[in-house]
């Protein structure tokens, strides 16, 4: 989370409108769920790494870092949708060239809409996002309850590291026994203190005049017509290569 906000902070991309990097995230996004996969979510992979990296400046360790989770996720489940099992006489296990196809298809979607939402995130402070989903009409206590936990997140992996060392520093993880016991004692610390940073947090906003709705600073942005007509023909030039690979393909 931390590298996360850091780049999304920092990048090359930073003081872009958000309309600017929202636009071929979306559209890429888009473009994955419409089309046939296997023509378009390696385009599609392929495209918003590259923006990621050579365009926005965010380092190939903090992209891969991002997708690792989702992509040790999606590689687990393979064997799931590519072998079937019969237990009619025994247990039978069968590797289906429909299922595998199936898991084939899948993975590489998946990945390509990670990808779109990892550039996104990357590139894009949360505060931004949220001037930018305050401007579209989300409800205002949807947009409080993110930017609340947005907040909270830091705080909480602060303290849970801080513990965690404390614990370590005390041979609390030197036996599997006391791992566990160790565990349980910070969760239920961690629990103790979110209800208590929640209470204080609600006795100072209603002590500020908290009205339901958390101001937040938006940024002179400038919308500039040439990126948005960049974005909108690089999407259109990924979607007709696409159509024409399904097309031979097929």
């Amino acid at each position: 989370m931390r590298a996360i906000d850091h780049h999304a902070w920092t990048n090359r991309w930073r003081d872009w409108h958000p309309v600017e990097k929202g636009l071929p995230a979306v559209g890429l996004l888009t473009l994955t769920f419409v089309l046939p996969p296997l023509s378009t979510a390696p385009l599609v992979l392929a495209s918003a790494t590259l923006i990621t990296v050579y365009g926005a400046g965010i380092p190939w360790k903090t992209l891969l870092s991002v997708l690792a989770a989702p992509a040790a996720f999606l590689l687990a489940g393979i064997p799931f949708l590519a072998i079937s099992m019969d237990f009619t006489a025994g247990i039978d296990l069968t590797l289906s060239l429909e299922g595998l196809r199936l898991a084939l298809t899948t993975v590489i979607r998946a990945l390509a809409a990670m990808s779109c939402l990892a550039f996104l995130i990357l590139t894009t402070p949360l505060t931004d996002g949220v001037l930018l989903l305050r401007r579209v009409g989300v409800p205002a206590g949807m947009i409080e309850l993110i930017l609340l936990m947005y907040r909270l997140i830091f705080v909480f992996a602060e303290r849970a590291l801080t513990g965690r060392q404390a614990q370590a520093g005390r041979l609390g993880y030197s036996r599997l026994d006391r791992s566990v016991r160790s565990l349980g004692l910070l969760g239920g610390n961690l629990f103790q203190r979110a209800l208590d940073q929640a209470r204080r947090l609600e006795i100072g906003l209603m002590a500020r005049g908290y009205t339901g709705e958390l101001c937040v600073l938006s940024p002179p942005w400038e919308l500039s017509r040439w990126r948005l007509v960049a974005g909108i023909a690089g999407i259109s030039l990924i979607g007709l290569v696409s159509s024409g690979l399904a097309r031979s393909l097929s």
